[in-house]
């Protein structure tokens, strides 16, 4: 059985942009195929089932109208995907000691550690090297958050008496360039790092054939035999299962980073990290934003105090939070405009918008392993790859990391999952820590937070004390003209050590490895007042933070 593939780009052509597989080629469920340019910003198209490329009908550039047919699939009944034969493609054998399945910050990391102990390292990734992170999310989104950044202080250059003259614009085909190129950058330079370190690369969808067995799909094909695996394989985004939600003018995250064009309205549909982190950079842009959550409150990890701070900071920047929503419907009107439908605590209300923009959180890429054939366990619901604190899985040659774990999807989380896998791999029995891991949210200001919260410690049944500290009697804040924010530490009362600490202001993110030190090193609120702070810097409100816990801060207004 055969399946047509057909272009969806609403009532003007689309264009076809980056093609990711040739005529011939086998492909996975879930695969991605090629971006189609359409309208505001791109859709991807995606495998529907597993199979071979037996026709292509367009090539890079060519324009396509809705319903103009674009690849035939033979399906994997007719062809088996992991078994071609006669003229097809030739299949190369190959045994390496360590395969990593996945190039992101987990794979990359995971492979270069393992290179530098001596092990012998193959590393297959489907897209390119990098991973989410550095091509459609850590990397990409502070890209185009610090070109908000700079266009929201030249906006507001005349408070430190410098005058711009004429019109402040942004040009949206420049920052995306300049995105493209800091990218383009970061994965020249794993590349380097896999060419010095002799990792050999290979370029395709993988697929256990067994656990020691590994199929490789791509413009090659492979099958790999390997002592030890890393499955690295990361996530994907998350959709809502809302009619209207596959509509063009509807963008997911890797599709709104690469639009060129700036709508003036937006719709976000999700409070969370990647929802918040879109609002803050849209608004100081100059686009009108509307975020819908269906929680009660924004950034739910977070500390309470904090989590109201930033809607108090959304909502006097413009943004429309509307908490405790959720969305029924979305529709195009006559005039091209995303029309919303939400049900919230006062009834059905209406969002018209340019755009929307679905930010519903990430879930752990699963769908061209085939997991089954090496028996590897999954955790509830299949909701990613079940692993113990060695980062090992149910069969003792497979270790997950990363995203596809479903633990933290934090990259710098991965990286350190990736290296404590290698040395379990070695014969080093080194476990996976949690208690101190960083979190940064870059929203205006900025969000860090470390360890536990006062609510958690709270739930525990842990005896605790807080401090907080705002920015407003800081000196460099004063000069930075960024006064609004606090740090706030949890303590143990008995034992007097760091708990947890959240920070909201300006250089949050910058501050943060002192509290993650504080907290890892079960530091106590004595002697991190003890420790002696630059002057004038903000890392000083944290120094005051911990004095308060005693004898009182000094600066505290």
């Amino acid at each position: 059985m055969n399946v047509v593939f057909t272009a969806v780009t609403g009532a003007k052509p689309g264009k076809i942009g980056k093609m990711s597989v040739s005529c011939g080629d086998c492909v996975q469920e879930g695969d991605v195929l090629v971006q189609v340019e359409v309208g505001k910003g791109n859709k991807t198209i995606r495998a529907p089932q597993s199979g071979r490329i037996t026709s292509v009908f367009f090539k890079e550039g060519d324009a396509v109208a809705s319903g103009q047919t674009l690849f035939v699939l033979e399906n994997e009944d007719a062809v088996p995907v992991c078994k071609l034969s006669g003229d097809e493609k030739q299949e190369e054998k190959l045994d390496t000691e360590l395969l990593v399945i996945g190039g992101g910050p987990g794979g990359y990391v995971a492979a270069i550690y393992a290179a530098q102990k001596g092990i012998a390292v193959t590393l297959v990734e489907k897209d390119a090297l990098g991973g989410t992170c550095l091509n459609v999310g850590c990397i990409p989104t502070k890209a185009l958050i610090q070109a908000s950044e700079t266009f929201r202080h030249v906006r507001e250059a005349n408070r430190f008496g410098v005058h711009v003259e004429g019109t402040v614009s942004v040009n949206m085909k420049e920052v995306i360039q300049r995105k493209e190129d800091v990218k383009n950058r970061l994965i020249d330079g794993i590349a380097f790092l896999m060419e010095k370190h002799r990792i050999r690369v290979i370029s395709g969808t993988a697929s256990f054939v067994s656990a020691t067995e590994v199929c490789v799909n791509g413009k090659k094909r492979y099958h790999i035999t390997a002592k030890d695996i890393i499955v690295a394989t990361g996530s994907r985004c998350s959709s809502l299962p809302v009619p209207g939600m596959d509509l063009p003018l509807v963008m997911n995250s890797t599709q709104a980073l690469s639009s060129d064009i700036l709508p003036q309205s937006v719709t976000i549909i999700g409070g969370g990290v990647i929802g918040m982190e879109f609002a803050f950079l849209y608004r100081n842009l100059g686009v009108q934003v509307h975020v819908v959550e269906f929680l009660d409150h924004l950034l739910a990890m977070l500390d309470e105090e904090v989590s109201q701070a930033i809607r108090e900071f959304a909502e006097d920047a413009g943004i429309h939070v509307h908490t405790g929503t959720k969305v029924r419907e979305i529709r195009c009107s006559e005039d091209g405009q995303a029309v919303i439908s939400c049900e919230g605590k006062d009834g059905t209300m209406i969002l018209v918008s340019d755009r929307v923009l679905a930010a519903v959180g990430r879930e752990p890429s699963l769908e061209s392993l085939n997991t089954e054939n090496a028996g590897i366990r999954l955790r509830e619901r299949g909701r990613g790859i079940a692993v113990d604190e060695h980062m090992r899985s149910n069969i003792e040659n497979i270790y997950a990391i990363g995203d596809v774990t479903n633990i933290l999807q934090l990259a710098h989380v991965a990286s350190r999952q990736g290296i404590v896998a290698v040395e379990n791999v070695l014969g080093n029995p080194v476990s996976m820590d949690y208690a101190a891991v960083p979190n940064v949210i870059f929203t205006t200001p900025e969000i860090a937070s470390v360890g536990q919260t006062a609510g958690e410690c709270r739930k525990k049944g842990i005896e605790i004390d807080t401090s907080s500290i705002t920015y407003s009697g800081n000196g460099k804040a004063m000069i930075m003209n960024e006064t609004s924010g606090f740090v706030k530490l949890v303590r143990e009362k008995t034992s007097g050590k760091i708990l947890g600490g959240s920070i909201i202001g300006a250089d949050a993110s910058a501050l943060l490895p002192t509290l993650t030190a504080a907290v890892a090193n079960g530091l106590t609120d004595k002697e991190l007042s003890h420790m002696i702070f630059a002057h004038p810097t903000t890392s000083e409100i944290i120094h005051e933070a911990a004095m308060d816990f005693g004898s009182g801060a000094i600066h505290h207004i």
